[in-house]
C-alpha cells in the first residue's frame, strides 16, 4: 500500500527552452541550452539539448520560450509535453533560432568541481 493520496501526482521535471522547430501536428522541437566548463582546458563551452516535445493545442510557434514537463512515452521520441507559453516570439518569422541567439539568454549551469 502507498501513502499517496488519490488524485495527487509525483513531482516532475520541468525545463524551460525555446521552440526551434514545428515538426508535424502537435509536435514541436525546444532547444534547452545551457554553458558548461570544459574538464580539462575550463573555458566555457555552449551546450545544447534539442526535445521532442507534444503540443496538444498547436499553440506554439517558432521563437517561444516555452515551460515542459517530463511525461510518459507518447510516441518513440516524444516524453515531454507543454505546460505553457512563458514568453510568445517577438515576430513571427518562421525560420529556426541559432545556438548563438539561445545561448545568450542562457545563465550558465553549475557543475561540481
Amino acid at each position: 500500500m502507498s501513502s499517496v493520496p488519490p488524485g495527487s501526482r509525483n513531482s516532475r521535471k520541468t525545463q524551460i527552452g525555446f521552440v526551434t522547430s514545428r515538426s508535424g501536428d502537435k509536435s514541436v522541437k525546444v532547444t534547452i541550452a545551457y554553458k558548461t566548463p570544459h574538464p580539462l582546458y575550463h573555458k566555457v563551452v555552449n551546450r545544447q539539448t534539442v526535445l521532442h516535445v507534444h503540443d496538444e493545442k498547436n499553440e506554439t510557434k517558432v521563437g517561444d520560450k516555452v515551460e515542459i514537463m517530463e511525461t510518459r512515452p507518447l510516441s518513440r521520441l516524444k516524453r515531454w509535453r507543454v505546460v505553457s507559453v512563458v514568453q510568445a516570439a517577438v515576430a513571427d518569422i518562421g525560420v529556426a533560432i541559432s545556438e548563438q541567439d539561445v545561448a545568450e539568454t542562457v545563465p550558465t549551469k553549475i557543475t561540481k568541481a
